[in-house]
Formats: structure tokens, sequence, C-alpha cells
């Protein structure tokens, strides 16, 4: 017979523990499947508005629930570590010789940070599990690269809600929180739901240059400047070329502008996230000039190192192009001919641009 009150007891030190570890949250979501949230990722990928993200759809049965994923889990814990800036993510928009890279990736690589506080979390559960005579948990752990839907159990837990730019958003940390996730089979008592609080806010809306959002609380990726920097493969259309801006990396637009950011602090992110000097404000033209081994050694424990130096030099190139800065037409003149087709073709764009 299950042991309610151990149960509790073992809840509420859990999230001591994940505090400990350096969660700046952590909450309880029930792991069976919420149709709704099915329903809509069913619309999303019938649309074709991940792009090319086909793993999205390959394993939808996977994405539904985590018991579709693993069919005795019984409980989430949803944590989320805060990667909260210091300055202003929008400070270099009118700084057209530097290169804006997302603060999520200035610093340290978050996979492998916070996949390791998870793992000695999950080893502590399942120690504190067996010790309070509850018997043998089995855990699995999540960050980002797993069939899982974060966000949506990062509201089911309380973290937070989904706000209008699909991402979460917590009342605490804003929306600067990476999030993992432990699949248990021990029954903990869910916590409440978080609440939409985005009320009557469109300032995420209005903020997105491509006009990526095509309702409150939709986002088509074929338009997002995110995406298309890191997840497109290719040319970058030329209707989004302009919009992109000096943004090489990533964007923070829509996350920048939330007003429940003022309760963010920086003190609580964590130290592997604080940016690296040399990503903070990089030169264009010092990162037009980097080969293959230049750039994997620039990179190196960067989540940047795994798009490839043929697509970040590509983004790099638009942001030339946008510049309008005379100083490095001999930067793109000298990619022209480089032997990625896709790099040569952003050079003779940019170089039009340039010379416009």
């Amino acid at each position: 017979m299950v042991n309610a009150a151990e149960i509790a007891l073992l809840k509420h030190d859990l999230a001591a523990e994940a505090a400990r570890l350096g969660f700046a949250a952590c909450g309880i979501a029930p792991a069976a499947e919420n149709p709704q949230m099915s329903v809509r990722l069913e619309q999303w990928l019938g649309e074709g508005r991940h792009g090319s993200m086909e793993w999205m759809e390959n394993r939808l049965d996977h994405r539904r629930s985590p018991q579709g994923l693993w069919d005795e889990a019984r409980s989430v814990v949803a944590l989320g570590m805060s990667y909260a800036p210091a300055r202003d993510p929008l400070a270099l928009a009118q700084v057209p010789d530097r290169a804006r890279i997302s603060v999520y990736a200035q610093g340290k690589d978050y996979h492998d940070t916070v996949k390791k506080a998870l793992k000695a979390l999950a080893r502590w559960l399942v120690a504190e599990a067996a010790r309070r005579g509850l018997g043998a948990a089995g855990v699995k752990v999540f960050v980002d690269t797993a069939p899982v839907m974060e966000k949506p159990l990062g509201q089911a837990a309380g973290l937070g809600w989904q706000g209008k730019h699909t991402n979460l958003v917590s009342p605490a940390h804003g929306s600067w929180l990476f999030l993992g996730a432990i699949y248990t089979t021990l029954a903990l008592d869910p916590d409440r739901p978080g609440e939409d609080r985005c009320g009557s806010c469109n300032a995420c809306q209005i903020a997105c240059p491509t006009d990526a959002f095509p309702a409150p609380y939709q986002l088509d990726a074929r338009r997002c400047i995110s995406y298309l920097t890191i997840e497109h493969k290719g040319p970058v259309p030329l209707e989004f070329r302009r919009a992109i801006g000096n943004r090489i990396y990533g964007c923070d637009d829509c996350l920048a502008v939330c007003p429940w950011n003022k309760f963010a602090s920086s003190a609580q992110a964590m130290q592997a996230f604080l940016p690296r000097a040399e990503l903070a404000a990089p030169s264009l033209a010092a990162l037009l000039a980097l080969d293959d081994g230049a750039f994997r050694s620039l990179f190196s424990g960067s989540p940047v190192k795994r798009i490839g130096r043929g697509r970040f030099v590509r983004n790099c190139l638009y942001a030339a192009g946008n510049s309008g800065d005379g100083a490095l037409l001999l930067p793109v003149q000298a990619l022209l001919h480089d032997p990625d087709p896709v790099v040569a073709e952003a050079a003779s764009w940019a170089l039009g641009q340039l010379c416009a």
C-alpha cells in the first residue's frame, strides 16, 4: 500500500534537491496523454509549420504523451534552469558590424549542464524512493533531444504557461528557462497547471521581424529566424534575409520583450550559461574569416557548433549584407568562390546588398 505521507514528503524533498542542483523551477505533471495537446500538435504538423524538422512527425506517437514514449511512466518531474541574461538581448540590434547570437548559445552547451543535473536528481530520486520503502523507482531523463513536449509538460507541472510566442513563461523567471524532464514510475501527486497570464499583451507578436505568428499561441517555424538560422539547410528564402538583420544564430526578440522578464534575475542563472566574452558581441569581419578548423575551435562546447561552418558563415553573410558597412566588402568578396555553394551564393547576395 502506498504511503501517501511519505510520497508527499519525498516530493517536498525532491524540490529542495532540485534547487540544490541548480534548477530554478520544479513541478510534477501526470504522464497520461493530454488530448488537447495532441490535437494541437497534429494540426501544427498537418499544416507543415514544422518546416524541414521531419523528426517532429516521425515520432508523433511518442510525442503525444510521456506514456506514449514509455508506457511505465506514471509521473513527470518537469524542471527549469535559468539562463536569464544580465544585459538587454536587443542591445546589439543597432550595431551592424557586430553579430547577434541568441542568449542561450553564448555560454556552454545547455544540453550537457542540464542533463548532468537531471541525472544526479534522478539518482537521488531512485535512492530516496528505496530508502523510504516506496519500492524500485524507474527513471528516464530527457533534455531537448528526445520526442518530449517539454513546454506543455512544464505548463502541466505548474512551472508557467505557454505564452503567445509558444514558449514557456514563468511568473518568477520570465522567458529564460532551459527545460528538462524526468519520467518516473513513481505516482507523485501532480501540481496545479500553470495559468495563462498573457492577458491582452501582444508585445511578442509585434516584435517578430518575420511575422512568424499567424495567430497568438501559434508559430510557423518556416518564418522564424531561429529556425531559419539554425535548422534550415540551404539558402534562406530571399523574403527573410533583410529581416534577419545581424542575427547569426537564433533570435531572442519575442522573448526579450515579454513583460514577465522584469521578474527574472541574472543572479539566478547558472555559471555555465554566462556569456563567453568572445561570443557576446563578436565582430562580423572576424566570423567571416573562419575556416572549418577555426570555427570548430571557437565554438567548442557551444551549441552553435552543431550547425557547422557552412550554415554559420551563410548566416554571417546575410548579416554582412544587411550591415551597410563598406569595411565588410573584402571579407565578403573572399567568400564568393567558397567550396560550399550555399556560402558562395550568400556572399554574392551580400555583395549585391553592400554595393547597392
